[in-house]
């Protein structure tokens, strides 16, 4: 069974700062880093080292190298990711002290992926085999009518949300992997509160798996069979970006396996805890030995 992701990759741009800037207000950093990163990149990553078979797809300009060195490092099949005349995405960050961050995405290269591109990628797919997707790409609901129509699982990562993801043939995906505020927008739960938000998802998706993360207070999980909780770890804030992106790929990975969603929920908590300890994206994603042996609260 093999896993394709098929997503956005970025270079971040990543600004320290004080505190996230308000409207009008204009702050200095302290430091400029350039580091990889795009959801679809970081998920990959996190699937590879949590020990999944991963391929990704997407594409990248003349300045993507260093995104693809990235994958290829982390054991990740980069055989699909195609160069095109546009210059890759890339994504401006403000980090503040607190670990809290501002995210600005320019889409270029993940904006031109055409359906040609997923019919030649998928082709070398088959039934049974997984695909993830993110909304950083063009043609997403294209990629889901596809990959049901190949016999794949479909997971999904609606973020960020959009207009046009709400017209997407989201009935056909198998797994969301969603946070409060994407979650609430899909079910059209009026409270935000978590219990209402998962109990209007498994609703209107009544054959999906949903998992929703929600930060410090941890995630949920809903199938057909069972509703599961699993708790946060308290860890020092460091950086945020890419947590939930960890987490996303080690559960997949570990779903795969065979792992119980329990197991799968935990697993992932503590990879995504271990990567808010860490600046970056990427390259803060620990590897699935650094998660068995770490020491969590």
């Amino acid at each position: 069974m093999k896993i394709l992701s098929l997503g956005s990759l970025n270079i971040d741009l990543v600004y320290s700062v004080s505190h996230i800037n308000l409207e009008g207000e204009t702050i200095s950093a302290r430091e400029m880093e350039r580091k990889q990163g795009g959801k679809g990149l970081n998920q990959s990553v996190a699937l590879a080292r949590a020990g999944a078979e991963v391929s990704m797809a997407g594409c990248v300009g003349a300045d993507g190298c260093q995104l693809v060195d990235t994958l290829k490092k982390a054991g990740v099949d980069a055989d699909f990711i195609q160069e095109i005349d546009e210059p890759s995405g890339h994504a401006i960050i403000q980090l503040a002290d607190s670990g809290a961050n501002s995210i600005i995405i320019y889409g270029g290269a993940n904006r031109k992926i055409t359906p040609e591109m997923i019919d030649e990628t998928l082709s070398h797919f088959s039934a049974g085999d997984y695909i993830l997707l993110q909304n950083e790409i063009s043609n997403v609901d294209y990629a889901i009518r596809v990959a049901k129509a190949r016999g794949m699982k479909v997971a999904f990562n609606p973020s960020p949300i959009s207009e046009e993801l709400l017209h997407y043939p989201l009935e056909l995906v198998d797994v969301f992997v969603l946070n409060e505020l994407e979650g609430q927008t899909l079910s059209g739960a009026e409270s935000a509160e978590e219990d209402a938000v998962l109990a209007a998802l498994s609703q209107r998706f009544p054959q999906a798996v949903i998992v929703l993360t929600l930060g410090e207070k941890g995630a949920m999980y809903h199938d057909s069979q069972r509703d599961l909780t699993c708790p946060a770890h308290k860890v020092p804030v460091v950086d945020t970006t890419g947590a939930g992106d960890t987490f996303c790929g080690y559960f997949l990975a570990c779903t795969m396996k065979g792992q119980e969603p329990q197991k799968a929920l935990e697993t992932a908590s503590r990879a995504s805890a271990l990567a808010i300890g860490k600046k970056g994206a990427a390259v803060s994603i620990p590897t699935l030995a650094q998660v068995e042996s770490a020491a969590l609260v």
